[in-house]
């Protein structure tokens, strides 16, 4: 399966919530996933020449790698209407949405909590999740 992948933090319940979000909200089938410390993750984050303490989700879609609030803006291409319409937003200098990305993500785990281990997919998602 080829398509686009989104990297997230497999700890963080923010990070959970926000990929179930995805699942049901997504148009067309094509996202996949993989938490950032799966085998899938690191190798990817290798291969794009990630730091690996970058600490947010990564969209790589057509050989580019995107995070944190880019790789969110570039997400919403992929949701149903209302949420596809944030898409646009994408072209914002990134001083305007980069800032509250990572507010947001340097207190995600203290306002959602941490979890030791990813959820289980639905079956018919499972396929969707790499390594």
């Amino acid at each position: 399966m080829s398509g686009p992948l989104l990297l997230f933090d497999g700890s963080c319940v923010l990070c959970h919530r926000s990929v179930r979000f995805i699942l049901r909200h997504e148009h067309s089938k094509v996202l996949r996933f993989a938490a950032l410390e799966s085998e899938t993750g690191r190798a990817q984050q290798n291969h794009y020449d990630i730091p690996p303490q970058t600490d947010a989700m990564i969209l790589i879609e057509n050989g580019h790698a995107y995070w944190g609030s880019d790789a969110a803006l570039r997400l919403c291409r992929y949701l149903r209407y209302p949420w596809r319409m944030a898409y646009p937003l994408r072209g914002l200098p990134g001083w305007m949405h980069r800032p509250l990305y990572r507010w947001i993500a340097r207190h995600r785990y203290r306002w959602f909590g941490r979890d030791e281990s990813c959820p289980l997919p639905d079956p018919d998602q499972a396929k969707r999740f790499l390594g």
